[in-house]
């Protein structure tokens, strides 16, 4: 009798924990890994490093779709909704951004993105602007490796500013 209720009791903050981290990762905050060079320097800026970097991703900017120019965004792919993609705002709605086609209007519940690294980015360049429901959170600071941790700082280079 007591292993069983041990057990259960085990079960049972396990259950509960689960639940409230799942809750807390699904609603307000996680952790995700950044692959790729699409973001270096900000993100993985040596080719060399066989680590991830890894960031803390805030979610309560979903509620209101609270995001500025210079943001740091992890979102849906467009094309394959699986995929995640992680890109700077460039351009929010009623924006203009000047690309190969000449300017293009940013739409009403859409924003522009782009990698820091636009020799290996795939992004509004490629698939035109965002809805700002694919957006599933903000990153604000790389935590892994020790090294690199830091504050994401919101930027924008000057020859991207949206008119």
């Amino acid at each position: 009798m007591g292993i069983q209720n041990t057990v259960m009791k085990m079960f049972n903050k396990s259950l509960a924990f689960g639940l409230v981290g799942i809750t807390v990762t699904d609603r307000y905050a996680g952790v995700c890994p950044i692959r790729g060079s699409s973001m270096a320097p900000t993100f993985n800026p040596s080719l060399e490093s066989f680590t991830d970097d890894y960031v803390f991703l805030e979610k309560f900017c979903l509620d209101r779709y609270k995001f500025s120019h210079g943001d740091v965004v992890i979102f849906s792919n467009p094309t394959n909704y699986k995929e995640r993609c992680v890109k700077r705002i460039v351009a929010m709605e009623g924006d203009y951004i000047s690309n190969v086609n000449g300017a293009t209007r940013v739409p009403e519940g859409h924003c522009w993105v782009e990698g820091d690294n636009s020799a290996f980015s795939s992004d509004s360049r490629t698939y035109g602007p965002i809805p700002l429901g694919l957006i599933r959170g903000r990153v604000t600071h790389v935590i892994w490796p020790p090294q690199r941790m830091k504050k994401v700082d919101r930027r924008i280079s000057q020859d991207r500013l949206a008119f």
